[in-house]
C-alpha cells in the first residue's frame, strides 16, 4: 500500500496521532504495553512482534495492529525498521 494512501486511511479510521519513523537495527525492546491502538505499514526493513508467545515478522508492504494494552516486545532487523504509525488514544 502506498505510504500516503495509508495515513489518509489512518485518518479516516480516527487515528489522531500519525507518523513516520526508522528505528535502529537489531535493537530488542522488552515486553511492555501502549495505553493506545496501533496501526502501521512497514515502509522499510522489518520488525518481529512477540504477542502471546508468538513471534510474528512484518516486511515491508505489511500492516501490523495492536489493541491498548497489548503486551508485546519488538525486535528490529538487520537494517533497523521504517514505518508509517497511526496511534489512536481512547
Amino acid at each position: 500500500m502506498d505510504p500516503q494512501k495509508f495515513t489518509e486511511q489512518l485518518s479516516a479510521e480516527g487515528f489522531d496521532e500519525i507518523f513516520t519513523t526508522t528505528l535502529p537495527a537489531k535493537k530488542q525492546l522488552a515486553a511492555h504495553t501502549h495505553p493506545y491502538a496501533v496501526k502501521a505499514l512497514v515502509t522499510d526493513g522489518n520488525v518481529t512482534l512477540g504477542v502471546e508467545g508468538r513471534l510474528t515478522t512484518y516486511r515491508t508492504g505489511e500492516v501490523f495492529t495492536m489493541a491498548p494494552g497489548c503486551e508485546h516486545t519488538e525486535l528490529y532487523g538487520e537494517t533497523g525498521v521504517s514505518y508509517v504509525v497511526g496511534r489512536k488514544h481512547p
